[in-house]
């Protein structure tokens, strides 16, 4: 990995603490949320203020994240906003946490000029024992203050104010002027300069978890499903109306169809296909190769036809099929028949405009691991784990090609290749109110009677 650290696609954009006043601040949100401190002089922090140098002197990964639920949060800077999450465990944590410093953005500034923030996104689940707990995340709510309690002791001191200002004999309340001086102590002047933090709460509807291996729970859909990565029998039995894992792939391509969730790319004006299609048979490429022990040398066009050419027989199915969409593509050449069942089915797809978006690119890249872009810019820890298994030279083509090419504008790429990133409080297109379901797919379910195991 550290490859990946060094040219900045691993570890990056994390906000510095490096001075011993941020350090200390740091350490009284700490003692307060978990009861322990770090004797680091200097670390670095996610966008929660989780950092891998005080979780390996901790020897805690969810020093911040008890079980994996409820995870807590330390501000020290507004910069933190533009920080990744690592170790995810949720694919909601992230944007929540964006939305409450965009929201309290003034605040939070003046708010750590002097202190850090310390919070947690509660819920009411404290543990995910089993995978049906997971369904009982339903709200998410942002609670946070100051290590020094300035946001309550402001509100405090404003209800003493209103009572101050409202009631006669206030005026003659010595207890009430005393407690009001003491409150403005720590507060400052809160007539001139509030002291507040809008409170964020959001539902929890679609969403991907890390627990159990990971699993997709798409709930505010037509057709809800849970999606595994491990074999959905594991599992047991869900709360939800489907079950798939991985490898049915016909079910899933039928569900995110009826749902209306992902599009084929040839079919996307504002998208180059051609040269799309073109890089992730590239990526295909380099990895059958180098399956095959092919030395590239320096990874270049003329290397990768060479290799193209050694391979032969051997190249991949999902190689053909793109190429021949490709060709498609490029100069209307036959419309290859690419069905669901096919290895490079998913590999013709991104998600569709919508709230969802991001989770469906995620799972898209689960889907078609070969594509290490999207991999890389749409599920990163899927992407970690798989370059720890991969030979060298296929982690320092995938290494270089990221650096020189996406990670110079990761959000540029990103919007390019997947569109717009939705806002949080964008309708979904999918409500069931809006949509008429077909009769059939009513009676017997989306993807055919179960009862009989038919697979299609």
């Amino acid at each position: 990995m550290k490859r990946l650290i060094e040219k900045g696609l691993m570890f990056g954009e994390l906000v510095h603490v490096g001075t011993p006043a941020l350090v200390a601040r740091y350490n009284r949100a700490l003692k307060k949320l978990t009861g322990r401190q770090t004797a680091l002089p200097d670390f670095y922090v996610d966008i929660s203020g989780y950092s891998p140098e005080v979780a390996d002197e901790l020897d805690d990964p969810l020093y911040l994240n008890p079980n994996g639920v409820n995870r807590q949060f330390i501000l020290l800077s507004t910069a933190q906003k533009n920080a990744p999450l690592l170790d995810a465990k949720f694919s909601t944590t992230r944007t929540i946490l964006q939305e409450f410093i965009r929201q309290n953005e003034s605040e939070l500034f003046a708010l750590t000029t002097r202190d850090a923030v310390a919070g947690e996104l509660a819920n009411a689940v404290f543990d995910a024992a089993t995978p049906e707990r997971l369904f009982d995340i339903r709200r998410i709510k942002v609670e946070a203050d100051t290590t020094g309690s300035h946001v309550a002791e402001a509100r405090k001191l404003a209800e003493k104010i209103a009572r101050f200002t409202s009631e006669a004999d206030a005026w003659w309340d010595d207890v009430l002027i005393a407690e009001m001086i003491e409150l403005a102590k720590v507060t400052g002047d809160v007539t001139h300069n509030p002291i507040n933090l809008r409170p964020l709460s959001t539902d929890i509807r679609n969403f991907w978890t890390s627990h159990f291996g990971g699993l997709y729970v798409f709930r505010d859909v037509d057709h809800p499903a849970a999606i595994s990565t491990q074999p959905k029998d594991s599992l047991g039995k869900l709360p939800i109306a489907y079950q798939f894992d991985l490898a049915d792939h016909n079910r899933i391509a039928r569900f995110l169809q009826l749902n209306q969730l992902a599009e084929p790319i040839v079919r996307v004006k504002s998208m180059d296909a051609a040269a799309v299609l073109a890089q992730k048979m590239d990526f295909i490429l380099v990895d059958a190769a180098a399956a095959a022990g092919i030395d590239l040398g320096v990874v270049d066009r003329r290397a990768l036809r060479r290799a193209a050419h050694d391979l032969g027989a051997g190249l991949p199915a999902e190689f053909h099929a793109l190429a021949a969409l490709k060709s498609w593509a490029d100069a209307g050449g036959p419309w290859p028949s690419i069905k669901s069942n096919h290895p490079a089915y998913f590999y013709t797809l991104r998600a569709a405009p919508g709230p969802d978006a991001d989770l469906v690119n995620q799972l898209l890249a689960e889907l078609a691991p070969l594509d290490v872009r999207q991999l890389y810019l749409c599920h990163k820890t899927a992407f970690y784990r798989a370059y720890r298994s991969w030979p060298d030279a296929k982690r320092q083509y995938v290494a270089n090609y990221l650096a020189a090419e996406v990670q110079m504008d990761a959000d540029g790429a990103r919007r390019t290749l997947y569109g717009e990133e939705p806002a949080m409080d964008r309708p979904s297109p999918w409500a069931k109110a809006e949509r008429r379901r077909n009769e059939l797919v009513n009676r017997v379910g989306p993807w055919g009677s179960l009862k009989k195991g038919k697979r299609r």
